[in-house]
């Protein structure tokens, strides 16, 4: 692309940034506006205008490298592989029994500590 062509995207992705906040600005005093209005219809409203405004959003250049950069952390996330629910309960079972060690370890010295400082101020 040339230069020109780069800033008319570029003014014409500000003009997209601005309607996405004009939307997200209306759903909120709307939601304010319309408080005695049932919770079912505000729910709704603000679902459309957050479907609208991300479609708006997915459209300029930086929500187009979201998008894009969503999928690829997604296609990551399916190649972790996770742990069984024994592996699970294994580790968190290890954890809790080295945290409880280590608590009264440092309960023990901390009393040790105390009694003999006592001894040396008197």
């Amino acid at each position: 692309m040339n230069a020109k062509a780069e800033a008319k995207e570029s003014r014409f992705d500000l003009v997209k940034w601005l309607a996405v906040v004009v939307l997200v600005a209306v759903g909120v005093v709307g939601n304010q506006l319309y408080s005695e209005e049932s919770i079912l219809y505000r729910v709704i409203a603000l679902l459309v205008l957050g479907v609208v405004a991300a479609f708006v959003a997915l459209k300029t250049s930086k929500g187009q490298a979201f998008f894009s950069l969503a999928k690829e952390a997604r296609a990551e996330i399916r190649k972790v592989v996770w742990p069984t629910r024994q592996e699970t309960t294994q580790t968190t079972l290890i954890v809790v029994a080295v945290v409880l060690v280590m608590a009264l370890l440092l309960w023990g010295l901390d009393s040790l500590l105390g009694w003999l400082v006592s001894m040396i101020v008197g």
